[in-house]
């Protein structure tokens, strides 16, 4: 897929990992829509970046949100490329250390946003990506959002972890699923990346988690996984992969 006169939806687009694809691919030549929280800087980040980008304010487990923002894509023209980097992630243990069971309504609700968001916004994105003309062979690619938590999660993540390792199964099935419809669905696995949600924790921490990367030792930057995010894109041959991007981190128990 050529990124250059494409256009793509990018969900979590405002911040962090979505903002950076968002603006990789705006440099490249894209035209993008933001899929973000109504308190999030879509808007300003839209404006910021000019007249091929929009900012259609909703949430990813809502079907009438992603129907909307598919319909502010489809505005700009053909929708050929999905990058879902929306999530989050909130720490419970199975047994709290009062005694208590980890909340089942925090487990549901990463879950729902993590994985069921997933699910959500590729079969929403897929059907409308299915109705277009093939260009060199496909009619476009899907890449959605894991971590390495799925493969090594720490204690206190049972939620994400068990989220991020749904998008895995999802990922190799979907692409299989859509072969037919010629769209392309792979995903990207993080390990520990300088985001805004790292600015709250304590510098020790930081440091301590800069020196668990083998090489290069340091977190990862969001325009590494925008770099990757386009890569895949671009790359006919790349289907039904999860990619980690970790400078080779293993994540211990903790």
């Amino acid at each position: 897929m050529k990124i250059d006169g494409i256009v793509a939806l990018v969900t979590g687009g405002a911040s962090g990992l979505g903002l950076a694809t968002t603006r990789a691919l705006v440099n490249r030549g894209a035209k993008v829509v933001i899929l973000d929280l109504p308190g999030s800087a879509g808007d300003t980040v839209a404006k910021e970046l000019g007249e091929h980008v929009l900012f259609s304010a909703g949430d990813v487990t809502n079907t009438e949100s992603v129907e909307a923002a598919l319909d502010a894509a489809e505005q700009l023209g053909a929708l050929r490329a999905v990058v879902h980097c929306a999530g989050r992630g909130q720490r419970i243990r199975l047994v709290e250390r009062d005694g208590s069971p980890g909340s089942l309504e925090i487990y549901k609700s990463v879950v729902e946003l993590n994985l069921v968001g997933s699910f959500n916004v590729l079969r929403l994105a897929a059907a409308r990506i299915a109705r277009l003309e093939p260009v060199d062979g496909e009619r476009g690619a899907v890449v959605l959002t894991s971590s390495v938590a799925a493969f090594e999660g720490q204690i206190g993540q049972v939620p994400y972890a068990s989220s991020k390792a749904g998008v895995v199964g999802l990922t190799l099935v979907a692409a299989r699923d859509l072969a037919g419809k010629l769209i392309r669905v792979a995903a990207i696995a993080p390990g520990v990346f300088d985001t805004p949600i790292l600015d709250r924790i304590n510098p020790d921490v930081k440091a301590s988690l800069e020196a668990g990367v083998p090489h290069p030792r340091r977190l990862g930057s969001p325009p590494e996984f925008a770099h990757l995010a386009l890569s895949i894109l671009e790359n006919p041959y790349l289907n039904g992969e999860t990619i980690r991007l970790d400078g080779a981190t293993r994540m211990g128990p903790r």
